[in-house]
């Protein structure tokens, strides 16, 4: 049997998660989905509209809460979910997990990697984010599990932009972006979103991801690395006369917000030591590993003429052998992290030090 994907819906409180699910539900173009909800609060989706507008079983849970006893009775639901589709009980194609507005996706992630069972059944795809552009700016200052969710995605849309000006759009684009380069941005209207947009998006999967986008940080490249010292300088300036949470962007681009969540890329055109390269990713993830949020990377790696595809969520890593490298490709690695507070200067000298 293949793997059943698996997508993880996170975002604020009133970004549209749960329009963007009833869509999906309703649009299915014959997929049949199981949906682990977990929103208790006033989003909740009313059980009879999904049970009785498409045939979907919809499981939710009891304890209503992802972020605190999640574990276990997510691995319980999911198993159970595994073992009636085998029994013929259930019949589904995906499953999407739609979490709390403030719940952190870490551990809902690592469920998939850390338990062997739920691995032999489930493919974790991607973790998707909403954002509520009218609110963002606040709810990032003000809540840590906001930036931590940005920091987590693999893919975020932004809802309800046209409440708000081009400007605060773009800033709040620009402020995702530094948060979080990986992830791709669309703005949506409020939760109408195409389902290939949606599904098969292979956040996780560790081979095709990079495939499918070679150069996953591109972008970074060609616009970042240039104005990061002045930027940096500002943000310093800024951080030190601002205590109050919520002063942000009064001007525009310039005072960047100095945000906890962040991101940074390691390159180099030697290759690592794999001994030296795993004693040290090792060390980082025992110390930093909750701080973590995600990361990923392709390297090149002494003693194999394929490229090693590597990625984590907190204190759970991953690497796989991906394809081999091309006769006249730059054998280059490249690394992105995304976390809380992480001190760059000691990862990238680790890095450094872990090369031949």
């Amino acid at each position: 049997m293949s793997l059943i994907p698996t997508t993880i819906l996170t975002g604020f409180l009133g970004s549209g998660k749960t329009t963007l699910l009833k869509r999906v539900l309703q649009e299915a173009h014959g997929q049949k989905i199981a949906v682990i909800e977990n929103e208790f609060g006033e989003e909740n989706i009313d059980n009879d509209i999904l049970v009785s507008d498409t045939n979907e079983q919809i499981i939710q849970m009891s304890n209503g809460c992802i972020c605190c006893t999640i574990r276990e009775d997510l691995r319980t639901t999911l198993r159970d979910l595994a073992e009636k589709k085998r029994k013929g009980e259930l019949d589904f194609e995906r499953v999407v997990i739609e979490t709390t507005g403030l719940a952190d996706p870490g551990p809902v992630a690592q469920t998939f990697f850390m338990d062997d069972e739920i691995a032999e059944s489930f493919l974790l795809d991607s973790i998707l984010t909403l954002v509520d552009a009218k609110h963002a700016a606040q709810q990032l200052n003000d809540r840590q599990e906001a930036r931590r969710q940005v920091g987590f995605a693999d893919q975020i849309f932004i809802s309800k932009t046209d409440l708000v000006t081009a400007e605060e759009t773009a800033a709040l684009m620009h402020r995702l972006k530094h948060m979080n380069p990986r992830a791709p941005q669309k703005a949506v209207h409020f939760g109408e979103v195409a389902l290939s947009e949606v599904f098969d998006l292979r956040g996780f999967n560790l081979n095709t991801k990079l495939e499918i986008d070679p150069d996953f940080l591109k972008e970074e490249e060609a616009g970042h690395d240039h104005d990061h010292a002045h930027e940096h300088a500002n943000e310093h300036e800024h951080g030190e006369h601002c205590d109050h949470p919520s002063h942000q962007h009064a001007h525009g681009h310039h005072h960047h917000h100095d945000d906890d969540v962040k991101s940074f890329v390691f390159r180099s055109d030697r290759a690592f030591d794999p001994a030296k390269l795993e004693d040290f990713l090792g060390a980082i993830v025992n110390i930093y590993g909750p701080r973590m949020l995600r990361y990923k990377g392709v390297l090149n790696m002494k003693g194999t003429e394929r490229k090693v595809i590597f990625q984590g969520v907190h204190q759970l890593m991953g690497s796989d052998l991906g394809p081999a490298w091309g006769a006249d490709e730059m054998r280059t690695s490249k690394m992105v992290f995304i976390g809380l507070d992480l001190p760059k200067d000691i990862f990238l000298q680790g890095l450094e030090q872990s090369l031949v």
